[in-house]
């Protein structure tokens, strides 16, 4: 999926030499210390960061520089911010709606049927006509995530989904993310919750000055940590 991507930001090397495939049906969790690129990284994959070097495919398929075939592969690919970014003056269900009446083209009454299906799923279904500045932070990204997954998408990228919300909404958020793990989507998630990266993810890469420093499962990279920089980041964040 990456092969060779480079990115600065000035003097700044964010993603140094990252090689990166993520299997059909695979969580993927990033994690590392902040600014190690995993954003950004997560940002290249949609192309809402353009990289320097190397290349980045999807099912197969170079990333397009620009317009409708960017468009239509960003489509592919859902993604979930740390911030909600929900459409403030539409109601969630329009939210919802959206992106398949636009650019799927799905009819009206198809798009509602399976954005309330979706809000179901999530547990927002209650909320279906309200705008988003009535729901609390964990409601508004489960929307967001309904809104990401209301496109059928071949992978799903989540940013930090969880580091903008108050303790207790966290796990409504990871309890929806999990579930998605179980049900087989493809997933790239970057995030702090190292209890959500032991129980849902296949694999984890953890990341530092750019690099891909290790990747291995949960079980291997949380008892048996390779690299120092792995065992100094996990000996800071594994004993509070």
């Amino acid at each position: 999926m990456l092969d060779q991507v480079n990115k600065h930001f000035g003097d700044l090397h964010v993603l140094n030499d990252i090689n990166l495939s993520v299997a059909r049906g695979e969580v993927v969790i990033v994690i590392g210390p902040s600014g190690s690129g995993k954003s950004t990284l997560c940002r290249a994959i949609n192309r809402l960061e353009t990289i320097d070097t190397g290349t980045i495919s999807i099912d197969g398929v170079a990333l397009p520089e620009e317009g409708k075939p960017l468009a239509m592969l960003r489509s592919d690919v859902g993604m979930v911010f740390q911030s909600f970014n929900l459409f403030a003056h539409k109601t969630i269900l329009e939210n919802v709606t959206l992106g398949p009446i636009k650019v799927r083209k799905t009819p009206k009454a198809q798009a509602r049927d399976e954005a309330m299906a979706l809000l179901e799923r999530v547990g927002v279904a209650n909320q279906a006509d309200k705008y988003p500045a009535a729901l609390s932070g964990g409601q508004q990204q489960r929307v967001a995530i309904a809104r990401s997954l209301a496109m059928k998408p071949k992978v799903m990228l989540f940013d930090e989904p969880t580091s903008a919300l108050d303790p207790e909404m966290i796990n409504e958020v990871l309890d929806v993310m999990t579930t998605l793990a179980q049900e087989g989507m493809t997933m790239i998630v970057v995030t702090h919750e190292m209890g959500f990266a032991r129980k849902a993810a296949n694999r984890v890469v953890f990341m530092a000055d750019g690099r891909i420093h290790e990747e291995a499962t949960p079980e291997e990279f949380f008892t048996n940590p390779q690299s120092d920089r792995a065992k100094d980041f996990l000996s800071k964040i594994l004993t509070h």
